[in-house]
């Protein structure tokens, strides 16, 4: 199964969304958005702009 974006609703009312991989496990979530719509704008703009994003490590390791 491919992963997913799932938008939920907090006791705020705010909305997030979270990225849940194949397997159920969440691995990423948005900040808050005061609208579903503006939630769906986000998923949109993960799409747009992370399909071939760089990892940037900012540990001093």
């Amino acid at each position: 199964m491919a992963g997913k974006f799932v938008i939920k609703k907090g006791e705020s009312g705010k909305f997030h969304f979270n990225l849940v991989a194949g397997n159920g496990q969440v691995i990423a979530t948005s900040q808050s958005y005061h609208s579903k719509e503006s939630a769906h704008e986000g998923i949109e703009s993960v799409r747009k702009n992370a399909p071939d994003a760089i990892v940037e490590d900012e540990t001093n390791n």
